[in-house]
């Protein structure tokens, strides 16, 4: 009868440990990649400067457009979400709002300047903007990855007892597209 006790024991213990290091490893893995998505969207936001200089040299009359421009990129940059907020939907929503309206805002400057094809410079800034769009596109699905993973362990068993017991984990929220298409990266074309 002495067995049953230690036996009891043995299989207990590492079932209390599930999830000591597994957890947080993961959340930490989910909040590494938001800061990719982040560091995307702030790459993004450093190269919209040179755009738009690039475009006042061409179109001063258009500063309406620019205005918007940078009127967005301004506005996006003030929209932060840290690792601790990555677990309140409405804070990841107001993010993807903000960085939605630059995307409609580059739209609709490629829209407005048809022209710039011919520069040099705008060529290899409009480059530059679709390998970051791409790099968004790539972040934000490694991200959507991490925080499944995490979400699917703080769920399941072992490891959801020390989620729950040990850490209080929550499931963290995954980047989701704001509005009809936003889920793919726009077309940088001033060209047509």
């Amino acid at each position: 009868m002495m067995h049953r006790p230690i036996a009891a024991l043995a299989i207990a213990i590492p079932l209390a440990a599930c999830g000591l290091n597994s957890v947080p490893t993961a959340e930490e893995t989910a909040k590494a990649r938001w800061a990719d998505v982040q560091n995307e969207y702030q790459r993004r936001a450093d190269l919209i400067p040179n755009l738009v200089a690039t475009v006042k040299g061409y179109a001063k009359q258009e500063s309406d457009v620019l205005t918007r421009v940078t009127e967005a990129r301004a506005s996006a940059g003030r929209v932060q979400v840290t690792g601790e907020q990555l677990s309140d939907p409405a804070a990841v929503q107001r993010f993807a709002a903000a960085q939605n309206a630059v995307t409609l805002s580059l739209q609709r400057l490629q829209e407005a300047y048809p022209d710039l094809k011919s520069n040099q410079n705008f060529l290899s800034l409009q480059s530059q903007l679709e390998g970051t769009e791409n790099r968004i596109t790539i972040a934000r699905r490694d991200y959507n990855e991490a925080v499944q993973a995490y979400n699917t362990r703080i769920r399941t068993f072992p490891d959801a007892i020390g989620a729950k017991v040990i850490y209080g984990a929550k499931p963290l929220v995954p980047f989701q597209a704001t509005s009809p298409g936003a889920e793919q990266a726009p077309t940088v074309n001033f060209g047509g």
